[in-house]
C-alpha cells in the first residue's frame, strides 16, 4: 500500500470519507465510469501459468483489517468487503476452495499470520525487504501511484517538469511525496500541509496550483469533491518513493499455495474479473 511513512494520515483520510466510498461502491457506479477509468495490467503477458494440481481439499484463511477503505473494511451492513477481499473470495472461487476471511486488528496481522493463525494476509501492506525475509509474496495485484491533483479547469493529460516550473504544490510533510518533490522536483514551489485535508483545502484556496500526493486517498477525495479536482499528468510509480505494491502474503513454508494464488490471480485478469472488481472499488481510478 502505501508507504509507511504516511499509512496514519492516509488511515484517518479514509476514515473520513467511509461513507462517500460505501456510496460510490456499486455496480451502476462501476458502469458508468468504466469508459474512462484507467485498470492497471501488472501482469506479463508472455509469462503463463499452469493450473495447479487440486490437491488434498483444505480450508485456506486469510486475514485481513476491517477499517480501511477501498481494501478492506466493513460495508454499510457490516459485511467485509473491500478490493483485496473481493480478490481474495475471486481467488478462491477460482481455486474451489473453501476459504474464510477473518477481520483482525491491523497491527495484530503480520504477527498472527507468523504464528499460524491463518494462511495468507489480504491487507494493503506495503512490500519491503523486511517483509520479504520474513514472508513469501503471491504476485503484485496493486501498486499505489502517487499522482498530481489540481482544479478541473487546470487539468491537463501531459503534466512534465517544464509545465511545473515554479508552480505552487501542496503536499504532506514528512511524507514520501514530500521527499520526491525535494529531490527530484526542487524546481516547484513546495506549500507543506499537515495532512491530505489541509493540502486539498489549500487547492481550493488558491493557496496552491496542485496537490502531490497518494493516487488511492486523492482518488476519494476527487470521487467526493463532485467534479471540482481532476488528475492532472500520469501516475508516478517510483518503488524507491513509494512502494513496490500490493501482494498476498504468506509464511514460506507452503509454496504451492504460492502457485496456486498466482496461478488464480492472473486468471483472473484473463477473464476480465480483476477489472470488474476495479471498476467496482475505485470508481476514479488512481491510475
Amino acid at each position: 500500500m502505501i508507504p509507511n511513512g504516511i499509512q496514519r494520515q492516509i488511515r484517518g483520510m479514509l476514515r473520513a470519507l467511509t461513507l462517500a466510498c460505501s456510496l460510490l461502491l456499486t455496480a451502476a457506479a462501476a458502469t458508468q465510469e468504466a469508459s474512462r477509468v484507467t485498470v492497471p495490467n501488472l501482469w506479463d503477458p508472455h509469462i503463463r501459468l499452469d493450473r495447479p494440481e487440486p490437491g488434498p481439499p483444505r480450508v485456506v484463511r486469510f486475514l485481513t483489517d476491517d477499517d480501511y477503505p477501498p481494501f478492506h473494511f466493513a460495508g454499510p451492513d457490516g459485511a467485509l468487503t473491500g478490493f483485496s477481499v473481493e480478490i481474495a473470495r475471486a481467488v478462491c472461487d477460482r481455486l474451489g476452495w473453501t476459504c474464510t476471511i477473518q477481520p483482525r486488528r491491523f497491527d495484530t496481522l503480520l504477527d498472527s499470520l507468523a504464528e499460524g493463525r491463518g494462511d495468507v494476509l489480504a491487507a494493503a501492506i506495503n512490500q519491503t525487504t523486511a517483509l520479504r525475509e520474513r514472508f513469501a509474496r503471491s504476485h503484485l495485484y496493486f501498486r499505489a501511484p502517487a499522482r498530481f491533483a489540481t482544479t478541473r479547469g487546470n487539468a491537463r493529460p501531459d503534466l512534465d517538469g517544464a509545465a511545473l516550473q515554479g508552480r505552487r504544490v501542496a503536499v504532506v510533510s514528512g511524507t514520501a511525496h514530500q521527499a520526491f518533490l525535494e529531490n527530484l522536483m526542487p524546481f516547484v514551489q513546495r506549500r507543506e500541509a499537515a495532512n491530505l485535508t489541509a493540502a486539498v483545502a489549500a487547492l481550493r484556496s488558491g493557496e496552491a496550483e496542485y496537490v502531490f500526493a497518494d493516487g488511492v486517498a486523492l482518488s476519494l477525495a476527487l470521487a467526493a469533491s463532485g467534479g471540482e479536482f481532476a488528475f492532472s499528468g500520469g501516475p508516478y510509480l517510483e518503488s524507491r518513493y513509494f512502494g513496490e505494491g500490493v501482494a498476498f502474503l504468506l509464511r514460506k513454508d507452503d509454496p504451492a499455495l504460492k502457485r496456486a494464488i498466482d496461478y488464480a490471480l492472473q486468471s483472473l485478469w484473463d477473464d476480465g474479473t480483476y477489472a470488474r472488481l476495479y471498476l467496482r472499488f475505485f470508481p476514479v481510478s488512481p491510475f
